[in-house]
């Protein structure tokens, strides 16, 4: 079983509306799902009018989930939030997942999927020194996931939660760039 990667879409929007508005997903995203609002909130990226990308996660083909990436630095906001937790290396990524199916979860998907999309960012961003990825503390499979995938949790603290009725306290991860072996 092999994840490959495509840039999210417009034609792509009702299937990730019929996502978000999956009870698994919904917990935790927390968004509005309305076409005007998917629109709103992901047709930037999908135009290349903003600097985050929006990829879908396929899994021999098959749409399997989504992840959000972003440079920190892009998003000052996220700095405002994530600096008072943990040191933000100026070339550090973040990302945001989900996956699609509830049916798909517990199964190591969600690991293999973030593993894979960090792989892919080192390629991608040849300057980017580490991925940073906040979390609810509470949700459990979200940070279970990015240990299985090989991120360490770096700190603890308070940032305002996407969901109104989560605790603010999060767990940040991180996954430095691999350095390259030492030639012989």
């Amino acid at each position: 079983m092999t994840i490959t990667w495509r840039r999210l879409g417009e034609p792509d929007f009702p299937m990730l509306r019929r996502w978000l508005e999956q009870p698994h997903v919904a917990r935790w995203w927390n968004h509005e799902t309305s076409a005007e609002a998917v629109l709103r909130d992901f047709g930037p990226s999908a135009r290349g009018e903003e600097p985050s990308e929006d990829f879908l996660a396929l899994l021999d083909g098959l749409p399997l989930g989504l992840v959000q990436r972003c440079r920190l630095a892009d998003y000052p906001e996220y700095l405002d939030d994530l600096s008072p937790v943990v040191d933000v290396p100026a070339e550090a990524m973040s990302i945001d997942y989900l996956i699609a199916d509830q049916s798909w979860t517990g199964r190591g998907l969600g690991p293999r999927m973030i593993a894979s999309m960090v792989e892919r960012t080192w390629s991608d961003y040849p300057d980017a020194t580490c991925v940073l990825v906040p979390v609810v503390a509470a949700n459990r499979a979200s940070w279970r996931a990015l240990e299985k995938a090989g991120l360490r949790r770096v700190g603890e603290g308070n940032i305002e939660p996407d969901n109104p009725i989560d605790d603010p306290l999060h767990y940040v991860y991180r996954v430095d760039r691999p350095q390259p072996e030492p030639a012989l």
